[in-house]
């Protein structure tokens, strides 16, 4: 098995639990080996992150799937505290919203998102876009090992 095809942790930031359901489906569907962790607001991420509480245990995620509007701590914020902490910068971070605003894309890449997908309401669509960003972000681009 090569660097870019050994499977990475992958932790989504999603408050929506259909949205989750998709997700999970479309990693299913496409038998993306890569585990999928799931917390369902901006404070839950961090303390994932950070490695905190409960999730002392848990492995440092190689990408982010982050939705922006979030309870308690929202996407824009997570995404600036990820960005500004040297331990964390580096993981990289896919905003994955519905939002199609140009203020929140612009937003998003002003606090150094890696890249800003707007998710299909369709589900084969969104199937399509998740494979998608499981095929570049594992298997096209090196990411570090920490």
């Amino acid at each position: 098995m090569t660097q870019a095809t050994v499977p990475i942790d992958i932790l989504l930031v999603e408050d929506d639990p259909g949205d989750v359901l998709m997700t999970r489906e479309a990693f299913e569907h496409h038998k993306i080996r890569n585990a999928l962790h799931v917390v369902s607001d901006g404070v839950e991420a961090l303390e994932f992150l950070k490695r905190e509480g409960r999730f002392a245990a848990v492995p440092r995620p190689g990408l982010i799937l982050l939705d922006l509007n979030l309870p308690r701590k929202d996407g824009r914020e997570l995404l600036g505290d990820i960005k500004q902490d040297p331990d964390l910068r580096t993981i990289p971070v896919v905003v994955l919203t519905t939002s199609e605003a140009e203020e929140d894309i612009v937003r998003s890449y002003d606090l150094h998102a890696n890249a800003y997908v707007t998710k299909p309401v369709d589900f084969e669509k969104f199937v399509e876009v998740v494979r998608k960003i499981d095929e570049f972000w594992v298997t096209v681009v090196q990411l570090p090992h920490r």
